[in-house]
């Protein structure tokens, strides 16, 4: 009956008894999305989610980079190519997915410093805490008596601790003098948290570096052979990446010519042997049409500094070069063209498209070999990278290149939809089989090809990274301050002095860390040893070596409470 009337009689309450939780409203939602963004676990979700939404960029050819590659990939995955492009995997690192994470982890970081930072600077202009009541609580504890007769007193001796503490680069607070109980308070250790705060600055600058080469920077990609120029301009470039505030009149307008390309390979391993282990690049390059020639050499992993660009040797290979005659007699085409390697035997691809061509357009198709040798087929394969046998395969093709409508076509593929097969291996005239300085009749008057020659070529890499100083400097101020963070610790101490009635001055210090600290003890046998000399008080060999035990410790506590009492 009592629980039933007490139940009945709470559900009779008036409502204005009841809690009502205040509604949050836009304000205050705001103001909690805030919190939440501005979080360190917040922080770290989205520096993760970062490298995780960089992945698609490896996995995936990148438009920016590889748009044939793209190209290929649609074709090669009709049904899923579309869904991926929607996405825009294609395009990580400008897509509006990539972007937002970038930009709420800079919301974040900003967030995150600037509150602590205001933190630290209080903290850091603060006066240590107050001096505890019983020291023999904290972590480490220590006494040391200073014997009747040698004036020191209470004051003095407090003063004296600061100045010990102050040598030990410790911020001192001393206080309550004019009492029988001073203190001195102290604390180390603020760079603990410099280091912390100099750490997440730096990742933002890193950040807001990395955005600023990517607005304002700029990559381009050549192909040169020896003997050919390459000028700093939009036309000069194969391929060219802009980014979304680059302009045309930054470009420098130097040169760079490539002399020789000298490649090294192993021939004493036996294990390695053929394998290439030195790229050299001999190059004549000009700041400007005006200035002076000046030789450089250039190497894997060892770039040329040239108009504010890095250019790097990324690739090399062979250029056979021909000779094309059309039926009329006339010279169609002439000149080093660039095959592609496939294998560490420098097997590389060929294409030679010649639409200057009478009557029909003509185009090639096949493969160069450095060292040819033949197989029990009759089929040539290539052995070794250095040209010891150079010898050049090829199917010949004539008809429409499709070069005349328009629609940008790679150079290194030949579409043959609508073109006619001359030579091959399963045709009456047979495969162009040549070494250097021999020359083919083509089938039905279509003209002569020749092999006259062989050039090398490199790959060139040019990079304007305008971001890329301010990057180091930041990496290595995070380096700096990471390692602050981690290898300093924050420690408090205080030591409180007393007079004693039959003349001795008692002295009790105590220390604690904020965090983990292994090294206290150390620092608290240091601070002992350090009071024991400036009052000439021998020192208890069990502090000296460090080994206080907790026996020890508690005989030493009980003292100073006994003194206490007695004053």
């Amino acid at each position: 009956m009592r629980d039933d009337s007490v139940q009945e009689e709470q559900g009779k309450k008036p409502a204005k008894d009841d809690v009502e939780l205040p509604r949050l409203g836009w304000v205050g939602m705001l103001r909690w999305a805030w919190r939440q963004l501005t979080s360190m676990r917040t922080a770290l979700f989205l520096l993760l989610l970062l490298a995780v939404a960089a992945v698609p960029g490896s996995l995936f050819p990148q438009r920016a980079s590889n748009p044939s590659n793209v190209t290929q990939y649609l074709a090669d995955h009709p049904a899923s190519g579309p869904i991926l492009d929607w996405f825009r995997l294609f395009d990580v690192y400008s897509s509006p997915w990539f972007a937002a994470i970038y930009l709420l982890l800079f919301t974040s970081l900003v967030g995150c410093v600037l509150p602590r930072a205001k933190i630290h600077a209080k903290a850091m202009r603060s006066a240590p805490p107050r001096t505890p009541k019983r020291l023999s609580r904290l972590a480490e504890y220590g006494t040391v008596e200073i014997p009747a007769g040698s004036g020191v007193d209470a004051e003095q001796a407090v003063r004296d601790a600061a100045a010990v503490l102050k040598s030990r680069r410790y911020r001192v607070d001393v206080r309550d003098l004019g009492t029988e109980r001073p203190s001195v308070g102290a604390e180390i250790g603020f760079l603990k948290e410099v280091g912390n705060l100099v750490f997440h600055v730096s990742i933002l600058g890193v950040l807001a570096a990395v955005a600023y080469s990517g607005l304002a920077g700029y990559s381009g990609q050549r192909v040169v052979v020896e003997g050919e120029t390459f000028v700093n301009t939009l036309v000069g470039y194969d391929t060219f990446t802009p980014g979304a505030y680059f302009n045309s009149d930054r470009l420098s307008p130097y040169s760079v010519t490539l002399d020789k390309l000298a490649v090294k390979y192993d021939r004493e391993s036996p294990g390695h042997y053929g394998q290439p282990i030195d790229f050299t690049a001999t190059l004549t390059t000009k700041d400007g049409p005006d200035a002076g020639a000046r030789q450089q050499v250039l190497k894997v992993n060892d770039p040329v500094s040239l108009g504010g660009t890095n250019i790097y040797l990324v690739g090399n290979g062979y250029a056979p070069v021909v000779t094309v005659k059309d039926g009329k007699g006339n010279v169609a085409f002439q000149g080093p063209v660039v095959a592609i390697p496939t294998d560490g035997a420098y097997t590389s691809l060929i294409v030679i498209k010649v639409p200057d061509s009478k009557p029909k357009q003509l185009g090639f198709v096949g493969f160069f070999l450095p060292t040819a040798l033949v197989d029990d087929k009759g089929v040539s394969y290539g052995s070794d990278p250095d040209p010891f046998n150079p010898q050049l395969n090829l199917n010949a093709y004539t008809g429409d290149l499709g070069l005349d409508n328009g629609i940008p076509r790679n150079v290194y593929t030949l579409d043959t939809s609508k073109m006619k097969q001359i030579n091959g291996r399963d045709l009456k005239a047979g495969g162009i089989v040549l070494a250097p300085g021999q020359s083919y009749k083509l089938p039905d008057g279509n003209g002569t090809i020749s092999f006259d020659g062989i050039k090398r070529f490199a790959a060139l890499d040019i990079r304007h990274d305008p971001g890329q100083g301010f990057v180091l400097v930041f990496a290595v101020l995070a380096l700096a301050g990471l390692m602050s963070s981690l290898f300093l610790n924050r420690r408090r101490v205080w030591i409180r002095t007393g007079n004693h009635p039959d003349g001795r001055t008692m002295v009790e210090f105590g220390l604690l860390a904020r965090g983990e600290d292994h090294r206290l003890a150390g620092e608290a046998a240091a601070i002992s040893k350090a009071l024991h000399a400036k009052w000439l008080v021998p020192l208890d060999p069990q502090v000296e070596d460090g080994n206080r035990t907790p026996a020890n410790r508690s005989d030493a506590a009980a003292g100073v409470t006994m003194s206490s009492k007695d004053q």
